[in-house]
């Protein structure tokens, strides 16, 4: 099997499990945590940086709402058995990266990754998330290309694969739907939180010996999981999220 079919193979199952790639990610945080203390031996400075960090973070979860918002149904979707696209995603954001949600898993995983200030989490995060995602994306794009041929050829040889080229936005051709965003963004808002509020109990534990939550990710960790809640249960057990006609 020729290099490239190789791993597109190795792509297409990888897909079908990405949804456990944070789990690399404690395998990379036990050595940092172990040598974990307060930024500048100080608490203030601590809550001052995870605060910088959850803006890092929520800069990805926030370009993912943008982008989901705009999405039509059957595209751009949290699916692992197999890939699905309707249609070709190619305005609004899709229309300056191919890969746009996953730049916004790339920032929410970085916040979470500088959380423990040791340069070299970020550094390996970044490393792990190339190599694993690189070959996800290409296997959409194989599936993209054989089922939409010419069309995928042409956006992607203007369109570049992670890194934006802002200069190439086209508007979205659909309206901003916020039940969209409702239905298929709770639980990153909550993944996110709640990584966060781990980390600080652990980070606590290390330096003071006792369990201990800032309040900050004790009210964000309560306000996440009780939207995580809520939203899951309409979104099984109700229609009042059911997006019509996109």
């Amino acid at each position: 099997m020729k290099l490239e079919k190789n791993l597109v193979s190795t792509g297409y199952w990888l897909f079908r499990w990405r949804s456990y790639f944070p789990i690399i990610l404690v395998f990379i945080f036990i050595p940092a945590m172990n040598d974990y203390g307060y930024v500048l031996g100080s608490r203030d400075v601590t809550t001052s940086w995870s605060i910088f960090c959850l803006i890092v973070g929520s800069i990805g979860l926030f370009f993912r709402i943008l982008v989901v918002g705009y999405t039509p149904q059957n595209t751009s979707g949290r699916n692992t058995r197999e890939q699905i696209a309707d249609v070709l995603n190619k305005t609004g954001w899709y229309s300056v990266v191919r890969h746009p949600l996953y730049l916004g898993n790339y920032l929410m995983g970085l916040g979470i990754t500088m959380f423990p200030c040791d340069w070299y989490l970020p550094f390996v995060y970044s490393l792990s998330f190339v190599l694993y995602y690189e070959r996800i994306m290409l296997a959409e794009e194989d599936f993209l290309c054989k089922k939409f041929g010419d069309e995928f050829e042409e956006w992607s040889k203007e369109t570049p694969s992670f890194l934006p080229k802002f200069s190439k936005w086209d508007g979205p051709i659909l309206e901003f739907s916020f039940k969209n965003i409702l239905r298929r963004e709770y639980s990153s808002f909550f993944a996110m939180v709640l990584c966060f509020t781990i980390l600080d109990l652990i980070g606590n534990v290390l330096v003071l010996g006792k369990l201990y939550i800032i309040p900050l990710w004790m009210n964000l960790f309560w306000i996440s999981l009780s939207s995580y809640l809520i939203l899951r249960t309409l979104k099984r057990y109700t229609k009042i999220l059911d997006v019509k006609g996109r």
